[in-house]
């Protein structure tokens, strides 16, 4: 099976690590770190998604002289570089179309999500796209004041202290079939949930994959940190069985 990995961005929001450092490199763990991109890596592999493209972008050097060719992770690794930003989507104009469905995830997300399954559901499901989905609960820390603008706009109709709020967010995992490839422009950038939205307005079925399971994007430093905290005292849930072999920038033992 084929997974495509994203891994172009600039990671700003991590500044000022990722003026050294593109984000899928960020290290996880205390005791024997590894980069977030080497852990889905390994996860992939374990999955059944062997032959792995990684689209590059920022500081792509870098990453290729990690991962190499993907031996070490057992999975055989292709790039493709973004000469300018494509978005999520826009990239995927960088390969060829596929023949058969292809995962594709963000290189900087943290989770416990069962890609073969994923994979399983989209192809039971006859769908054209598959979305990974994951509850996020959302605190608002201060007092929501509610109004009927079509009635008078000064009358307060409800007041709410600090209300939290529920939502079904998107995991940066996916799962597309050829057909997504039809909605591509070579060159030109396009956001993932606007490809999504053009596939299901013109009739093709996306659905949705949840799972019990973890997951966090580590964009965030707060969220970096918290993810630090969850693999280093969770790693087995995130890599199995697999143990990690010692190997050096550059080199594919």
């Amino acid at each position: 099976m084929q997974a495509v990995l994203l891994a172009g961005g600039k990671g700003t929001r991590l500044r000022p690590f990722t003026h050294v450092f593109p984000k899928p490199l960020m290290p996880l763990g205390e005791d024997d770190p590894m980069p977030i991109i080497e852990v889905v890596l390994r996860q992939l592999a374990r999955f059944g998604f062997s032959d792995v493209t990684i689209i590059t972008g920022y500081l792509t050097e870098l990453i290729e002289a990690f991962c190499g060719n993907g031996k070490k992770f057992g999975t055989k690794l292709n790039y493709r570089r973004e000469v300018t930003p494509l978005g999520t989507a826009g990239g995927l104009t960088l390969l060829d179309r596929p023949r058969e469905p292809v995962l594709v995830i963000n290189g900087d997300i943290l989770t416990t999500l069962n890609y073969g399954a994923m994979y399983d559901f989209h192809r039971e499901r006859g769908a054209a796209a598959t979305v990974a989905s994951y509850p996020r609960e959302v605190r608002i820390d201060f007092g929501v004041l509610e109004f009927d603008n079509s009635d008078d706009p000064h009358v307060l109709t409800g007041y709410r202290e600090k209300p939290e709020y529920s939502f079904q967010v998107s995991m940066g995992v996916y799962i597309l079939d050829p057909s997504a490839w039809d909605f591509l422009v070579p060159g030109q950038a396009l956001p993932m949930p606007t490809l999504l939205e053009a596939m299901r307005k013109q009739g093709s079925p996306v659905h949705c994959f949840r799972q019990d399971c973890y997951w966090l994007d580590i964009g965030r430093h707060d969220d970096y940190a918290t993810a630090n905290e969850i693999f280093e005292s969770r790693r087995a849930a995130f890599l199995g069985d697999m143990e990690k072999p010692k190997v050096k920038i550059g080199r594919d033992q």
